[in-house]
């Protein structure tokens, strides 16, 4: 079991980087090479994305991994960095609600002081589980960090702009009645990934009671125009993972139609990523 007087420590670290203005931001990985890679650039902390996460084990994203797969990778890439490690666990990896709690203990033994849930339904009768029902599966992991005395910070993810979920003009106020519900069933910070306009952002700001996280990808406003929005936290998804595995295909494609290798130029150095990933430290 990890120590979880330390694992409280780096959770309380992780909390303090969320302020609104200066917000953390996380370039998401899903591998150990890709968490010290982002960890060696500088981040004060790691996120892991799920869908890349899912991909690197041969798995489609959107709830079809299951736990022991996720939180075992997890634990592989808290075991390679310092700073503070985040983790995407989907909907928690649980049917019923009270066994979000299994999970959330499995997380902490993984080595993580952060996870994002989300309140997207897969396989479920709607797009987004009913506000009760989430709500109540926030509060379940909530309770079950607090009995492990870790101060674990819960990010409530909101799929109502992602899944463009009811009417344009009614998502906002949909929104924020999640938010409030998430933030008073325990959870520490609301995540809104889909909505990156600058009026759509202030309004969230405006409008939840606790750090915003918002997801970027290109053609986004910058990090410093959220900041000015007032924006806590910034992550990009699986953006980095889809980058990445989009030079794979140019460079496979390039070196099998045109039998050339100007896809590879740029590449990080052999001697470089075996300095970082040699010693597992």
């Amino acid at each position: 079991m990890t120590n979880r007087t330390h694992l409280n420590d780096q959770a309380l670290a992780f909390r303090s980087q969320h302020v609104a203005g200066r917000p953390l931001v996380l370039p998401n990985a899903w591998d150990v090479a890709s968490a010290r890679i982002v960890a060696d650039a500088g981040a004060t902390a790691v996120a892991t994305t799920s869908a890349g996460l899912s991909w690197d084990l041969g798995v489609a994203d959107g709830g079809r991994l299951g736990r022991d797969a996720a939180l075992e990778a997890v634990a592989r890439i808290a075991a390679v960095v310092d700073v503070p490690l985040t983790a995407d666990i989907e909907s928690g990896y649980a049917d019923a609600a009270q066994d979000v709690a299994v999970t959330v203990r499995a997380v902490l033994d993984a080595g993580a002081v952060g996870v994002n849930i989300e309140d997207a339904w897969h396989g479920g009768s709607e797009p987004l589980r009913p506000v009760e029902a989430q709500a109540e599966r926030i509060a379940v992991a909530r309770a079950a960090a607090d009995a492990e005395g870790v101060a674990l910070f819960v990010n409530a993810r909101i799929d109502t702009y992602l899944m463009g979920v009811g009417e344009p003009e009614e998502r906002l106020a949909a929104t924020l009645e999640r938010a409030a519900a998430y933030l008073a069933a325990g959870a520490d910070g609301i995540f809104v990934p889909g909505a990156a306009d600058p009026v759509t952002v202030k309004a969230l700001v405006a409008g939840v009671e606790g750090p915003l996280n918002v997801m970027a990808w290109p053609g986004a406003p910058s990090v410093a125009e959220f900041a000015a929005l007032g924006v806590a936290r910034i992550s990009v998804g699986a953006g980095i993972a889809q980058a990445a595995h989009a030079l794979v295909r140019r460079a496979a494609r390039e070196l099998l139609t045109e039998g050339t290798y100007e896809s590879l130029a740029g590449g990080l150095a052999y001697e470089e990523l075996n300095a970082l990933l040699g010693d597992g430290s």
